[in-house]
């Protein structure tokens, strides 16, 4: 797995390259445990090249939701392919979480 970040204004993209599984989401949770990511309101995860997410990996995301939703931070989902985005739906993670189809309307939806 390889996380890489762009800043562009108030906004972190999270880009994840590779499969997030027990092993890489601890690289991941460091990552968004980083007391600098509450300075940003919005949190964009590119999802283009994840192919794979194991309950580890989904276990990160919902352990940071509450505290960035009490932050007011956003954040937003994108270019997810079908079988994760597939995991998220059985899951139900859909709807505690935003999923949209690409940058544009991530970037929409984050600046509302």
């Amino acid at each position: 797995m390889k996380i890489t970040h762009e800043i562009k204004e108030n906004t972190i993209i999270m880009t994840l390259d590779g499969e997030l599984d027990a092993s890489s989401s601890v690289m991941l949770d460091e990552e968004l445990s980083d007391p600098e990511i509450m300075e940003y309101s919005k949190i964009l995860v590119d999802c283009k090249n994840l192919h794979y997410i194991s309950s580890a990996g989904l276990g990160v995301f919902i352990s940071h939701l509450q505290r960035f939703e009490d932050a007011h931070i956003k954040l937003i989902f994108y270019n997810m392919q079908d079988k994760v985005r597939n995991v998220f739906e059985i899951l139900g993670l859909d709807l505690l979480m935003t999923i949209v189809t690409d940058y544009e309307e991530a970037r929409s939806i984050a600046n509302e």
